[in-house]
């Protein structure tokens, strides 16, 4: 690696949030994430019901806005650690490392396995 990735653009911070976001929603029903950025990393925290907050990973901008570095974040130690993904990648997209975050933080060790699940329509047409 070399040095400290650089801030990525305000158009590629949108497109992050907003991918990060649909996808904690349609595959973790999380309320949303939110993601915060400090130099070249994105830190993304679980919104979830309730008002509750998790702090899920750290992801570092390459230079691609489809391939990020991914450090977990550790709960008993209180720090983000550089990981592989499931795919045994130290990289990868953000759907693969929200996936693998929301799989450890709320114990779900198969989640990168499991299709998401099928949403349906609850009400009745008029």
């Amino acid at each position: 690696m070399s040095g400290m990735p650089k801030d990525p653009p305000e158009p590629m911070k949108h497109h992050l949030r907003q991918r990060l976001n649909d996808h904690a929603r349609s595959r973790w029903q999380l309320s949303g994430v939110d993601v915060r950025f400090r130099g070249g990393f994105a830190y993304v925290e679980a919104r979830l019901h309730g008002g509750a907050y998790a702090r899920l990973c750290r992801l570092r901008f390459e230079g691609l806005p489809h391939t990020l570095g991914f450090a977990i974040y550790v709960p008993d130690k209180g720090i983000y650690q550089d990981s592989l993904l499931p795919s045994g990648q130290p990289s990868g997209t953000p759907e693969e490392a929200l996936d693998c975050a929301c799989a450890f933080q709320f114990a779900d060790p198969d989640a990168h396995t499991t299709p998401p699940p099928l949403l349906t329509n609850r009400g009745d047409a008029g």
